[in-house]
């Protein structure tokens, strides 16, 4: 394992070890600081986030901060546990550098006033369902942006509305930092890799392959042809009545920048789509790029 990584309290040390670090570079050059914004329970999926951001930077940092202002149920913040010193350990496994891991209290001493929001774009989906789920999200992460002044931020792909927010909101606010999108990290039975997915029972488990299973069918509509958003949400749904289990909170056919649903497919769209299986809400999408091929 290498050395564990240095994990300042609050966001002043962080802010001081790195001005350290970037004055010991000569005036010629720079280093390049990565971020993984994270809510701790680490796993493979954090894993791929950690490895693309270590072979493309000189410092990784990794933050752990369950965000209690991008829940809209108070039940699923307080279900969020994690276990910091194995969160570290884990880190320290794939060469992180520093692990910032603030209180709630360092991040929001007072009950914010001050929010980022990024209109349209969290309108849908999620967003629809969750309201103010995304402006939580983009107010930690600028807050992140600004207190650790990245070069680059990994998001993980199987997020996609978060990391079209995000993109949007660097783009609109001018951040001088760039987002790399890393690819959705899946068990081999196509289950996408999230922390919530412990709380499933075995039986459910079993089930929720299912929800990946549809979106590859809807996909596969798509690369043969179809352009109708229509016919490839009835062909994706009717695989999922199948498992009745599932209880589909949406699944829509989406513009792959703008996140916002189409009728006619005549360009990347994603595939996106929620479900609940039992206690657990579960969350995937494809991105189809290739039309028509």
């Amino acid at each position: 394992m290498k050395e564990r990584p240095v994990r300042p309290q609050y966001f002043a040390d962080i802010r001081r070890q790195l001005a350290l670090l970037r004055s010991s570079f000569s005036p010629d050059g720079r280093p390049i600081i990565g971020l993984v914004p994270t809510m701790g329970d680490l796993h493979a999926g954090h894993a791929a986030l950690m490895e693309r951001a270590r072979a493309e930077c000189d410092t990784v940092v990794v933050s752990i901060f369950v965000n209690p202002i991008q829940f809209d149920r108070r039940d699923d913040y307080e279900a969020y546990a994690i276990d910091l010193e194995k969160d570290v350990d884990f880190c320290a496994t794939l060469g992180v550098d520093f692990v910032f891991a603030p209180s709630a209290q360092e991040m929001y001493p007072e009950p914010p006033s001050t929010f980022v929001e990024v209109a349209g774009f969290s309108a849908h989906l999620c967003g629809k369902f969750r309201p103010g789920h995304f402006r939580g999200v983009t107010t930690v992460v600028a807050k992140l942006f600004n207190i650790i002044a990245p070069d680059k931020a990994y998001f993980g792909e199987k997020d996609a509305q978060q990391l079209a927010v995000v993109e949007r909101m660097v783009a609109d606010l001018n951040m001088p930092v760039e987002i790399i999108a890393v690819p959705t990290v899946r068990e081999p039975d196509g289950l996408a890799l999230s922390s919530r997915n412990k709380r499933l029972t075995p039986q459910e488990r079993a089930i929720a392959p299912a929800l990946y299973g549809a979106l590859e069918i809807g996909a596969d509509c798509i690369r043969q042809g179809c352009t109708s958003a229509t016919q490839v949400r009835r062909a994706a749904l009717a695989h999922l009545r199948r498992h009745p289990e599932l209880r589909v909170e949406y699944l829509e056919v989406v513009d792959a920048s703008s996140m916002t649903p189409v009728e006619t497919i005549g360009g990347p769209v994603c595939i996106a789509t929620a479900a609940w299986l039992g206690a657990v809400r579960l969350i995937d999408n494809v991105l189809i790029d290739n039309i028509g091929t």
